[in-house]
């Protein structure tokens, strides 16, 4: 292939075909995989009160959003401890960060539910 233009184009274009192949190879081999556990909440590392302003109320849940950065360059961990009342009114609020990656995950703490039915 001569070094013109085209040339450089066209090699250009091939790799880049190649690297989406090879990305694609990778994620069905990943595929596989089982899913990573979830990460437990430390019991010492939950706060009193729910996470909103002025609520008293104790937190029974944990809020996880993880969304892409605004610059690109890293994923961002948003978590809140919300009461009862207050997690009913969550929702996502990063979609426009939304990647591969991205989470929106509500879960109850460790123990906030014992002896209820």
């Amino acid at each position: 292939m001569a070094d013109t233009k085209e040339g450089r184009e066209e090699q250009a274009q091939h790799e880049a075909e190649r690297q989406r192949e090879r990305e694609i190879r990778e994620a069905v081999e990943r595929a596989d995989e089982p899913e990573p556990p979830r990460e437990t909440v430390e019991p010492d590392a939950v706060p009193r009160t729910c996470h909103r302003r002025g609520c008293e109320e104790v937190p029974v849940f944990v809020v996880l959003e993880r969304y892409q950065e605004e610059t690109g360059h890293g994923a961002v961990e948003a978590r809140a401890y919300l009461c009862r009342e207050h997690t009913a009114e969550e929702s996502p609020t990063n979609l426009d960060g939304a990647y591969d990656g991205y989470v929106f995950r509500v879960d109850p703490l460790p123990g906030a539910f014992d002896g209820e039915l």
